[in-house]
């Protein structure tokens, strides 16, 4: 018989108690503290979960905020959605079964622990046996506990196969409704294309009704002509042609003198004015074209001192319609701007209460090649000009420097290096025409109001760049939907 002696005794005792506690894996150093209650329930405190709220309040979230959004999902979104909420029921079935695997082995675990734990109580004595029974108290009361995280499990498992089966049953619901619109849809799709067929039909049959209908009320017409000209030419056929050739030199004969009673009233005209400045005693000097300056001259020794007499020009649209007052024109120079262009023009002289009004011998005459160079300055950018202010505001400009006046798209400026008099863009409230106090330099000169109370007087190196410059500012102004005029000129002219 084999004796024991105590140091080994307890040294074998100790490699024991190791070899079960290598085993065991526990969450702290030491056991946690609990107490068993009725039908062996282990009482503990209720701790929080660090790893997030337990799988049930994820499911019944998700649950609840499937439920809002069901009425703003269209059916085929909805029946996705039901797809991929049944894939992760799924997915949580699938975990449920390796938690039970996991449970299964941790049952496993425990009962061998426990056994281990038996075997070696009855081996053991004193301390180290109370030590082992109290080791064999937590391993029951885990089991315990095992066992309630078990029925926890099973009821969520139990609770996952449920909304399984409802998300499962709601995705074929959701699918049938599908397939129950998308037919409903396709009939009704047959069903107006159907419609259109019946009226494309319809129309078409209506178009060859008509088109033959036509056709013979044409062939009938035509057939009726036919036999209308052969009964003609068959009673009188030499009578018809003989009087189409009587009207062909009618009318040949009507135009000729036309042409020449035309021609007739113009020499009349011219006559009569010739035979009426016979007795005038003031005649208009100058060529009546664009770019020249007319002048009032007396041609009598009747005539008074035009520096006696009150004068006033006037443009007429037509001969023989209503004269309209040119405001400011009351000099005995004039120099026809473009809008005179077409148009007579026609001066009073008043002196000692008597009138005597001149007229020009014919319609103003336009400027050579003055309409291809402002062609050319409209295809620039950009048009400056070289001018010198002789009146602003009224008054006489002192300084004679030149100036550069920009007529732009939009605006028009007028400055001398970096120094700007004006710069407005187009408005109702600028004005712009050949100047109207007379000189010797009013055919090179305009009148210019930018905005009210700035005005200028600009007087240009040639009269061919005067009037470029008021026809270009007035095509660009037309552009802005400005119509530029001199003052209580009519805006429509």
């Amino acid at each position: 018989m084999t004796k024991v002696s105590p140091e080994f005794g307890d040294q074998m005792q100790m490699e024991a108690v190791m070899s079960v506690s290598v085993d065991v894996s526990f969450a702290s150093n030491r056991f946690p503290k609990y107490r068993i209650g009725a039908d062996n329930q282990i009482l503990d405190e209720a701790k929080e979960d660090p790893k997030g709220p337990p799988l049930k309040e994820v499911v019944t979230q998700e649950t609840a905020q499937l439920v809002e959004q069901q009425k703003r999902l269209s059916v085929r979104d909805l029946a996705s959605k039901f797809d991929k909420n049944l894939a992760a029921a799924a997915k949580l079935s699938d975990e449920a079964k390796l938690r039970e695997v996991a449970s299964l082995e941790g049952h496993v675990l425990l009962k061998k622990l426990r056994d281990a734990l038996e075997s070696l109580r009855g081996r053991l004595a004193g301390r180290n046996k109370e030590d082992v029974e109290k080791a064999i108290s937590m391993v029951e009361a885990l089991a315990v506990k095992l066992t309630q995280k078990e029925g926890e499990l099973i009821q969520e498992k139990f609770e996952v196969k449920k909304l399984a089966n409802f998300l499962k049953q709601a995705s074929e619901d959701a699918k049938k409704l599908v397939n129950q619109e998308r037919s409903f849809a396709c009939a009704e799709i047959e069903s107006a294309r159907a419609v259109v067929q019946r009226f494309g039909e319809a129309l078409e049959e209506e178009e060859r009704i008509s088109q033959t209908s036509g056709k013979q009320e044409l062939d009938e017409l035509l057939e009726e002509v036919q036999e209308a000209r052969r009964i003609k030419l068959l009673h009188q056929p030499s009578k018809v042609i003989d009087m189409e050739h009587e009207l062909q030199a009618l009318r040949m004969q009507i135009r000729e003198k036309s042409i020449i009673s035309v021609k007739l009233q113009r020499e009349l005209a011219m006559s009569r004015r010739a035979e009426e400045n016979k007795f005038r005693v003031y005649e208009l000097g100058g060529s009546e074209t664009l770019g020249s300056a007319l002048r009032v001259q007396p041609c009598s020794d009747e005539a008074q001192d035009l520096s006696k007499c009150s004068i006033q020009w006037y443009r007429i649209p037509t001969e023989g319609s209503r004269r309209e007052l040119i405001s400011g024109a009351n000099k005995s120079i004039y120099a026809p701007e473009p809008f005179d262009v077409g148009r007579f023009l026609e001066v009073d002289v008043v002196s000692a209460g008597q009138k005597v009004a001149v007229t020009t011998s014919g319609p103003i005459g336009p400027a050579a090649g003055l309409a291809s160079y402002v062609e050319t300055l409209l295809r620039k950018p950009n048009t400056e000009f070289n001018v010198v202010i002789s009146q602003m505001n009224g008054q006489n400009y002192s300084s004679r420097s030149v100036h550069l006046f920009h007529a732009g798209k939009m605006r028009m400026k007028l400055c001398k290096g970096w120094i700007t008099k004006a710069r407005e863009s187009y408005s109702t409230s600028m004005q712009l025409c050949g100047f109207r106090g007379g000189g010797n330099s009013a055919a090179k000169s305009l009148f210019w109001q930018a905005r009210k109370g700035q005005s200028f007087v600009l007087v240009f190196e040639s009269e061919r760049e005067r009037n470029a410059a008021v026809m270009l500012a007035r095509r660009y102004a037309l552009d802005c939907n400005v119509m530029l005029v001199g003052p209580e000129d009519q805006a429509f002219i």
